[in-house]
């Protein structure tokens, strides 16, 4: 009778299990305690390790056999030292990537303890903690709809130590009484992102909501011109426009006449000479004398990174994007009357052939693409995740390998790797991708080539991704952006 070969006994199995458990559990503090004093974001791979259960710690770890160079583990064996290390070396602010960090001591830290190869990798900011302790930035967020709590919820998550980006008031006009009761809702549950990851709490008398121990002004107001800031005790504000009401200078410029706004982001395609910043592309562009910017579109963000890649490596002669986007509140939800063409019939029924911008508007970001794409979109009835299909002619010819191989690259090793992801199984489907913090995910398995024509699918998650991409704005914009490791 033929046996099936065991190679691990069940006990040894479960306690290997264990002893992971255990290690991933004496993580938890110290990333904890490197986050709220020194200022340092851990994570492995684009995995935030801020505020993980032990569970979601270890996921990490197996998830980035995805992202290694040579497909291989990572165990906590191998981030443990180094993450004590770090806890030891009084670090000023900094992110760090353990995964990359591990796997770059794996192959150079040949002699060298977990303690020396930290301190000579991440000298920059060795014995840096309160070296240049920094009174955080207020944020404003004028709007509080689909994309203004999800920043809620990014901003709250990285308080940190509180020297970054404080989210200290939002905007809005008052809907009903109880107003204040339903907006701390709204951010407490998502049908979509689920549930706050953490505790909130409001004060009726004051308007404030308290989450995470960010103390949130809810401030009631009809038009920009309204509001004194410095009432709130809020100083040289950033403030970011959801509300998409604006998107020229002239009107956006109506914040900045308000006591206590320094800078403005619209989240929106911005109009006439407003600078289109698509975080990783062209972000450099800002300057201390760009007093609003805006943060273009969630699809812009989507594609620009992965042409650029492309652009870059092959040339792109020409080409034309298709989108199939998710449907928003500006669609309805049964037949009715919407000025645009087919928004009006019903958004969860349909299919809604529409417009889009997001090719002009790559052009802004991408200037040596002017005049090579054209776009398209199809509103589809899902409430999130997107898909955009990248239809391109190159000046150089790729095989399907090189093509991917490449893309996989840009989204490991190069300055990117924010900005694209990459995924290579024939499982997934769009709901895999909702909360996303990249602002295109490339779906390897779906890519096609012939001869000079290549054909990418590249999944974004429209609300998160975006947001995520958003924040990368401001605090770039506000001068908050730490050093990032390894280099």
């Amino acid at each position: 009778m033929w046996k099936v070969p065991v190679t691990q006994k069940p006990d040894q199995c479960l306690g290997e299990w264990i002893d992971r458990e255990a290690l991933a559990e004496a993580m938890i503090p110290l990333i904890g305690q490197l986050y709220r004093n020194n200022n340092v974001v851990s994570s492995i791979y684009g995995r935030s390790l801020i505020n993980q259960s032990v569970i979601a710690i270890l996921k990490a770890h197996r998830f980035a056999r995805h992202r290694s160079a040579d497909d291989s583990e990572l165990s906590v064996h191998e981030t443990f030292p180094l993450l004590k290390a770090m806890s030891e070396l009084k670090l000023g602010a900094a992110s760090v990537d353990l995964g990359k960090l591990a796997y770059k001591f794996r192959k150079e830290g040949a002699g060298r303890t977990a303690e020396q190869f930290v301190r000579e990798e991440m000298a920059d900011v060795v014995g840096q903690q309160n070296a240049a302790a920094r009174k955080g930035t207020d944020v404003v967020l004028y709007g509080f709809g689909r994309i203004g709590r999800l920043l809620a919820r990014i901003l709250i998550e990285k308080t940190g130590g509180g020297d970054g980006l404080r989210l200290r008031a939002i905007v809005v006009r008052k809907g009903a009484e109880n107003d204040l009761t339903k907006r701390a809702s709204l951010l407490r549950r998502d049908s979509v992102h689920g549930s706050f990851n953490g505790t909130i709490t409001i004060d009726e008398e004051n308007n404030t909501i308290t989450a995470n121990g960010n103390l949130i002004q809810v401030i009631y107001a009809k038009n920009p011109t309204e509001v004194d800031y410095t009432q709130y005790g809020i100083q040289n504000a950033l403030l970011v426009d959801n509300t998409g009401v604006w998107r020229d200078a002239e009107g956006l410029g109506q914040h900045l006449a308000c006591p206590g706004v320094d800078r403005v982001v619209l989240t929106a395609p911005g109009k006439g000479k407003l600078k289109n910043i698509v975080h990783g592309i062209n972000h450099a562009e800002i300057t201390a004398d760009d007093k609003i910017v805006s943060a273009a579109s969630c699809t812009t963000n989507a594609i620009v990174p992965v042409l650029k890649a492309v652009n870059d490596k092959f040339g792109i002669i020409n080409g034309h994007v298709e989108t199939v986007h998710s449907y928003t509140n500006d669609q309805n939800l049964i037949d009715n009357f919407h000025k645009g063409d087919r928004r009006g019939r019903s958004a969860a029924l349909n299919m809604v052939i529409t417009e889009t911008g997001a090719a002009t508007a790559a052009a802004k970001a991408l200037p040596e693409l002017a005049g090579k794409l054209t776009g398209n979109a199809i509103r589809v009835p899902t409430p999130n995740v997107s898909m955009a299909i990248l239809n391109l002619n190159l000046e150089k010819a790729a095989t399907r390998e090189e093509m991917n191989e490449y893309l996989r690259y840009m989204a490991l090793h190069s300055d990117l790797h924010k900005q694209i992801d990459f995924v290579n199984s024939q499982e997934v489907v769009s709901t895999d991708f909702v909360g996303s913090r990249h602002a295109g995910v490339v779906d390897a398995e779906a890519t096609i080539t012939q001869d000079n024509r290549v054909v990418l699918y590249v999944w974004y998650d429209n609300e998160f991704g975006y947001s995520c991409q958003v924040v990368r704005v401001m605090e770039d914009m506000a001068g908050v952006n730490p050093p990032a490791f390894p280099r």
